[in-house]
């Protein structure tokens, strides 16, 4: 069990207008419902005023019922901001894939766009990667492109650094980071759960149709120095705090009209809860509208499902993954509850496994990772490569 978890830590979270106007708001049936469904919840845990009851999450109601089945890929800020953007627009174009996943806030946790909230302002972690974000906005609408923002929530290297009081420091002073030099904020702390709602917010009123948070978890190696950090904290577990922050993000969405998906690694759904670093697959799924296993071929060790190489097994490996995720929904009893299923595949070479543990990643290897998912019934996915350079020819369907 110990070599599994410290294999779950290398591979954790792998990813290398401030609000709609009313009017809008309530001329829109959906997110009208969908508000009204959260205020007949029955939520009961008071937290800073926030009332949160994750063990009674409130009936779904899809709040973009026309959205496509979602067959999507990774897009930095920079490829969105800069000259990759056109050949990234052609192979949509030209592919059934539909949808960009877009970091609107990034690794290091700056947020990439002009943004026009004050407070957000205020932090001083804002650059301009994309330069023009209206004019991205209106490019992607213009191509058919179901846009996705992707926030990456507690790594967080930037505001941590800005504001050590929102992170974790060590007793003798200064920002502690985890063995990847990266640092987090405080998942405890209603401040950085509003700070991430509101660029989600931002986001949603910009045109964005799904907010997609990512290393919604607390750092890996957290749970051995937990006790010697100095960090704000409540009587809440950390996997009671991170679920937490997800159905309050989903929450004061709600009436703006977009779903709330969250990117968890993909072993989640094999293991029970993660409790060092906060996450529990079947909590997470019951409060978000997509939940996004990250199921790379490459980040399973051998044996995993049988295979010997994982990576060089894609159709075992993640038909694998694919049977140990809807095990672990069948844990949510009341099916309406269930998000949709939309996994993270691999498009890129881990060479860095050594000779004859990987392969070459192409046509071939895309479409085993599609079929498997077929045979499983999962018809929405997205595809990851950091550099944005995409299979062309893959089995992706037809244009819809």
């Amino acid at each position: 069990m110990d070599i599994l978890w410290s294999l779950l830590a290398l591979t954790v979270g792998s990813h290398n207008p401030e609000a709609v106007p009313p009017a809008q708001i309530n001329a829109n049936p959906i997110t009208v419902a969908v508000q009204s469904a959260w205020n007949q919840s029955a939520l009961t845990a008071q937290k800073d005023s926030v009332v949160i009851d994750v063990n009674n999450p409130p009936v779904k109601i899809d709040p973009q019922p026309d959205a496509p089945k979602v067959k999507g890929v990774y897009v930095t800020a920079y490829s969105a901001g800069g000259a990759r953007m056109a050949e990234l627009l052609d192979l949509l174009d030209n592919t059934g894939l539909n949808s960009m996943v877009i970091d609107i806030k990034d690794d290091l946790g700056y947020i990439t766009y002009e943004t026009q909230n004050k407070e957000l302002l205020k932090m001083g972690t804002a650059q301009k990667f994309i330069p023009d974000i209206k004019e991205l906005m209106a490019k992607l609408k213009k191509h058919n492109v179901y846009p996705i923002a992707r926030i990456v929530v507690f790594k967080d290297t930037v505001l941590a650094e800005k504001h050590p009081e929102l992170s974790f420091t060590n007793s003798g002073g200064g920002v502690w980071k985890n063995g990847g030099g990266d640092a987090f904020v405080n998942p405890y702390s209603k401040e950085v759960w509003d700070y991430n709602v509101d660029i989600a917010k931002e986001a949603a009123a910009m045109g964005f149709k799904e907010i997609q948070f990512d290393y919604v978890r607390f750092a890996e190696g957290f749970e051995k120095r937990a006790d010697e950090l100095v960090y704000e904290k409540t009587d809440a577990t950390r996997t009671e705090a991170v679920s937490e922050f997800v159905q309050y993000a989903r929450k004061e969405l709600a009436p703006l009209g977009v779903r709330v998906s969250v990117d968890i690694f993909g072993y989640a759904a094999s293991v029970p809860a993660a409790d060092g670093i906060g996450q529990d697959f079947t909590k997470i799924s019951e409060n978000v509208d997509v939940i996004a296993p990250m199921v790379y071929p490459s980040h399973y060790s051998t044996g995993w499902f049988g295979a010997t190489n994982p990576d060089k097994e894609p159709y075992v490996t993640i038909k694998g993954s694919m049977v140990d995720t809807f095990k672990k929904l069948d844990e949510i009893k009341d099916e309406s509850q269930r998000p949709i299923v939309r996994p993270w595949i691999q498009d890129f070479t881990a060479s860095w496994l050594g000779s004859g543990h990987y392969t070459k990643y192409g046509k071939t290897e895309m479409d085993a990772q599609i079929k498997a998912m077929a045979d499983m019934g999962v018809e929405e996915y997205l595809l990851w490569n950091a550099s944005n350079r995409y299979t062309k020819d893959g089995n992706y369907g037809p244009k819809d």
